[in-house]
């Protein structure tokens, strides 16, 4: 079972999330915290993945996001935003979170977001707005291009993959290469592209227009 807190200021949105969650089946809510609580809950209930509201009266999300990151044995977290172009969402990326959802999306589709986050994958609402690349990467689609020559053409396809949110053994299988040469092929790419973390890579390749190529 894949453990799960959900971390949000209204009582609506945690118990549906809740709900939908519970019903995938290989899925557990173990709590469904407010932000004061979230730390604490998350400590005591260790989950693998949490997701957390990127805004709440009683507690700034960021501030829970570096208090989570800054456990022993931290979980996944990902973002919760009503909106698509949040202003924090680039912060949010910045401080180690492992993408965003969007309250909106559909049952089906959130309990494959926690299933891909599970596993290391790259988690980007579809409603990805180019205003959240841009304060995000802070450049331009050419320098992001440029960024991208820097890959050989097996770390381009690695690259679309894990902007695909797979994980390196789908990537291996997809790919028909080892976890180990896939870790190699990840690592390299983060170390060229000079980011810290699968989804700033992925940010780089939608800056840059990779995933409009037809490359997938």
């Amino acid at each position: 079972m894949i453990r799960v807190v959900v971390v949000d200021d209204e009582e609506l949105v945690r118990t549906g999330f809740r709900l939908i969650l519970q019903a995938a089946g290989d899925i557990e809510v173990v709590a469904t915290p407010t932000g004061a609580q979230g730390v604490r809950e998350v400590s005591l209930y260790k989950p693998d993945v949490v997701l957390l509201d990127i805004r709440m009266p009683d507690v700034d999300g960021l501030t829970v996001l570096r208090r989570l990151r800054g456990l022993k044995n931290p979980p996944v977290v990902a973002m919760l935003t009503t909106f698509d172009s949040d202003e924090y969402i680039a912060m949010a990326l910045r401080s180690g979170a492992a993408g965003f959802i969007v309250k909106d999306t559909g049952p089906e589709q959130l309990a494959e977001t926690v299933r891909a986050l599970v596993v290391g994958g790259v988690v980007l609402s579809p409603k990805v707005t180019r205003t959240i690349v841009d304060g995000h990467l802070g450049s331009d689609a050419s320098s992001a291009a440029e960024q991208l020559d820097l890959l050989s053409e097996r770390e381009r396809a690695v690259l679309v993959l894990i902007a695909d949110g797979m994980s390196n053994t789908d990537i291996g299988i997809h790919l028909n290469l080892s976890v180990g040469t896939v870790k190699d092929h990840v690592s390299a790419i983060l170390t060229k592209l000079r980011v810290g973390s699968r989804v700033q890579a992925a940010l780089v390749a939608q800056r840059a227009g990779l995933l409009a190529d037809g490359e997938r």
